[in-house]
């Protein structure tokens, strides 16, 4: 099994609470990762695991061994079990491990049965520093699904499409959404195309046929399935007049590439949509590897009305570091220039323009770096210690 950087999270917040909620999109990895943290599986999905479980229940409660339970929101006559099973020895830790492919704001009956009695643990796709030295140009074109290009190159893109169609045609709509199939499919694909822009969901609502209201609740679903993500504006205080609406990227660049037909990276680095492309990827690389070590950066991107920008604003403890994200194997001086004022309206104190260089040149608080080293840059920075 390859390492998971969410692992060691994982083992931190079992010895500190009852029970620990490992969520993260479908096919990321999570079940291989919890069975390497306990051999007691068991699948709410699965009739047969539902009986094992339950004829077993009293055995679990009563012994020290991690209980793993996928898609416990799936059952929900089990979380009055946990609950009572928890509260019945409070001081006890690591008992239960839950499994899950949706956000908490989709399993809010998960959340509300063991509030305060459980955390939160993300499991994204792989990570760059969970691969070998040389997967970056794999992992932006294929995404880091394990099955989807990650580890097995031949299956990009079409695992891609399979996926989303499942996505559409079964999970989504027993997560809640009541869109139709194709209705989600036409969404998904219109989403593609504004992949890094302002979102806009009355432009999107007219081409659907749907309210905007209606719109951005299918969008929730989208969210809380993993597939996007929304990054807030920042509001600070700036003399500046301010975009105020969230930016809309996709989560996994191999999701993205399959629906924008790129099957190699000759079609990536030709397609128009190239730069934003990489701009979303390695916004979700930094954010996933901070969330994987524990830490939230409160994530946001600067838009001022005169075209100044910041792709990415993260608070770490005290510091705000402003990040550019460029696709290019080196910074111009007007770029790094102009990340220099932009980051003076909102007063960063660490400013870095992250794109392709073979020779990453940088400060204690500025300059260009690749993506690697970005990564290791913020760890240090959210005061990660490394990993033995």
């Amino acid at each position: 099994m390859k390492r998971r950087l969410a692992a060691a999270l994982a083992r931190s917040r079992l010895a500190r609470f009852p029970a620990v909620a490992l969520l993260g999109p479908r096919q990321s990895g999570k079940t291989t990762l919890a069975r390497a943290l306990s051999r007691r599986y068991y699948d709410a999905e699965q009739p047969a695991d539902r009986v094992r479980l339950d004829l077993e229940w009293d055995t679990i409660v009563a012994g020290r061994e991690l209980a793993v339970i996928d898609e416990a929101r799936t059952w929900p006559e089990l979380l009055p079990r946990l609950r009572a099973a928890i509260d019945a020895d409070r001081r006890r830790n690591g008992r239960f491990l839950l499994v899950g492919s949706v956000s908490p704001a989709l399993m809010r009956e998960v959340s509300e049965s063991l509030a305060g009695r459980l955390a939160l643990v993300e499991l994204t796709p792989f990570l760059l520093p969970e691969l070998d030295g040389d997967a970056l140009s794999r992992l932006w074109l294929a995404g880091g699904f394990p099955d989807g290009g990650a580890l097995r190159p031949s299956r990009f893109p079409v695992w891609q499409r399979d996926y989303l169609a499942l996505m559409a045609q079964r999970d989504l709509p027993a997560w809640g959404l009541t869109a139709r199939p194709q209705v989600t499919d036409r969404m998904v694909h219109m989403l593609s195309a504004v992949h890094g822009q302002v979102w806009n969901a009355s432009a999107l609502g007219q081409s659907l046929g749907l309210s905007y209201h209606t719109v951005n609740g299918y969008l929730d679903y989208l969210e809380g399935a993993y597939l996007v993500r929304r990054l807030a504006p920042w509001s600070g205080n700036v003399r500046k007049r301010l975009v105020k609406s969230p930016k809309v990227y996709f989560r996994d660049s191999g999701l993205l590439h399959s629906l924008l037909g790129i099957g190699s990276r000759t079609d990536l680095l030709r397609h128009p949509a190239a730069g934003t492309s990489w701009e979303g990827f390695v916004i979700e690389q930094l954010l996933g590897a901070l969330s994987a070590r524990g830490v939230n950066p409160a994530p946001h991107f600067l838009c001022t009305s005169d075209g100044y920008e910041i792709d990415l604003l993260l608070k770490l403890g005290a510091k705000l570091v402003a990040i550019e994200v460029k696709l290019s194997a080196s910074a111009a001086p007007h770029e790094l220039a102009r990340l220099e004022r932009a980051a003076d309206f909102v007063l960063a104190d660490h400013r870095y323009l992250v794109c392709q260089t073979p020779a990453p040149a940088a400060s204690s608080t500025r300059g260009v770096l690749d993506l690697a080293s970005a990564i290791e840059r913020l760890r240090k920075l959210g005061g990660v210690k490394p990993r033995p």
